[in-house]
């Protein structure tokens, strides 16, 4: 089995894709990344939703 988290946090994204957790949230805040889930004030992520948002990005981006 996957030994890799399902549910994420932002700094896990972050991690995942190499950016900053200051990135994840930025993208978070203008809807311009992966979707995202909030649990009262806590926000999570599905891995294969992060994977699947960056696999559908264009290459010419």
């Amino acid at each position: 089995m996957d030994d890799e988290p399902q549910i994420m946090t932002g700094e896990q994204v972050a991690q995942l894709l190499h950016v900053s957790p200051r990135t994840i949230e930025d993208w978070r805040q203008t809807n311009a990344g992966p979707p995202f889930r909030r649990m009262g004030k806590h926000v999570r992520y599905l891995r294969r939703e992060v994977l699947a948002w960056f696999e559908g990005l264009s290459q010419d981006a």
